[in-house]
């Protein structure tokens, strides 16, 4: 397994030093106003910023913003980040008007302690996504440290995410540093029972987190669409269901697994499918193995959803990817919402895997009442898969002090 034991801030001396802040700031925007329609990412931001200006440090904050592929496009500006930045922190942030060039050598030489800069999305150079050499070593000549706190983004090997790493200390700020604290534990020492639940549309996007959650798992649910391709596996018949034919061994290959390693895999045994994919289509209720040739399955059923819940409250940890059903649609909300509120009840580890899982308990109001809401998408699965990510693997690592403790 990767090592997720890395220096935070609080292991290094900041003050007086320039840090080199690489945020993810890649929050929506409305593309009439442009005004931040959610900032909840700027937000998550602000314990690792107060903190370096408690203790002295001037900043230099980067991210990205959507995928400009290179090109200076004004919709894609982070000049809203900088001013709902700035009215969080109630003090002036500083905005670059490129990326390593003239005005931000000049903006970042005369920054004070206590000051914050904050540079132009650096995915408008080209350069930034090749992690090429001379803009990486022109982004970290700007500092003296290099913090990552960009965990959506740690799947990348970026001059931002990684590349400044080759020029100066890299430690982790304190939202990977939860990332890391959280998730880790739950691949390395989760506390048993321990359940996880995948959903989502297709098998083929979790191939590697199926495998590598069979290894550590001692139940594993399966709903959302991917469970269609479970279903037709085993002998079922799905309807119009969605189905990925290409990977009806694979599913299969996967229950003979988990029957070798004593895992509980559960399928759905119910669902509630409809003529139409439509929020307005009418709920059958349906065996998930029967389903008819003129419906198709868009949610879990009731003795599906119980038999999920049950085993979410006998477990000790429990880790959710992927939403069971189309949750959008309020009349196929229900199976995904019943798992949600039995986390929530849970006396367990709750920890949900970002993207359309952390959208779905953030809809019904239930993000505070879990564990942990990852800020990632598809990091967070690379992250599940066991992948060594490269915005991690370039920090520095903590050395145990073995000898104090013998």
């Amino acid at each position: 397994m990767p090592c997720y034991n890395k220096k935070t801030i609080r292991d290094i001396d900041v003050s007086g030093k320039k840090v080199l802040l690489r945020c993810d700031f890649n929050v929506p925007l409305d593309k009439q106003t442009g005004e931040i329609t959610n900032d909840k990412r700027i937000i998550a931001s602000l314990p690792t910023i107060q903190y370096l200006l408690d203790h002295g440090a001037s900043i230099i904050c980067c991210s990205h913003l959507g995928r400009p592929k290179g090109e200076w496009k004004p919709e894609l500006s982070l000049v809203p980040v900088a001013k709902r930045l700035s009215e969080l922190l109630g003090m002036p942030v500083q905005m670059s008007k490129d990326v390593v060039g003239e005005d931000t050598r000049a903006r970042a030489a005369a920054l004070k302690p206590g000051e914050i800069l904050l540079l132009e999305n650096v995915r408008f150079d080209p350069e930034e996504e090749k992690n090429a050499p001379a803009f990486t070593k022109a982004l970290a000549d700007l500092a003296d440290v290099f913090v990552f706190d960009a965990f959506g983004a740690a799947h990348r090997c970026h001059a931002s995410t990684c590349g400044v790493a080759d020029h100066l200390p890299a430690v982790s700020g304190f939202l990977l540093a939860r990332e890391l604290e959280v998730l880790g534990a739950a691949l390395t020492a989760p506390k048993r029972p321990f359940v996880a639940i995948l959903g989502g549309s297709k098998i083929s996007d979790k191939l590697g987190v199926i495998e590598n959650l069979l290894e550590r798992a001692d139940v594993l649910l399966i709903g959302g669409g991917m469970s269609y391709t479970f279903n037709k596996a085993m002998g079922g018949k799905v309807g119009k269901s969605l189905c990925e034919e290409d990977k009806l061994d694979y599913a299969r290959e996967m229950v003979a697994r988990a029957r070798e390693k004593g895992v509980k895999l559960l399928v759905p045994t119910d669902a509630m499918a409809a003529a139409e994919f439509s929020p307005d289509a009418t709920p059958v209720l349906c065996d998930a193995s029967d389903i008819p040739d003129d419906l198709m399955g868009l949610d879990i059923g009731p003795e599906t959803i119980k038999a999920f819940t049950d085993e979410v409250k006998k477990a000790e940890t429990v880790l959710w990817n992927g939403p069971l059903g189309v949750f959008e649609f309020e009349a196929f909300s229900k199976g995904t919402r019943a798992v949600a509120e039995a986390l929530a009840e849970s006396r367990a580890v709750t920890i949900i895997g970002g993207g359309d899982s952390a959208a779905a308990v953030q809809q019904f109001g239930l993000s505070d009442r879990m564990t942990h809401v990852s800020t990632g998408g598809g990091a967070t699965l690379e992250f599940l898969e066991g992948r060594t990510m490269p915005g991690v693997a370039c920090l520095e690592d903590r050395v145990e002090m073995v000898a104090e403790r013998a």
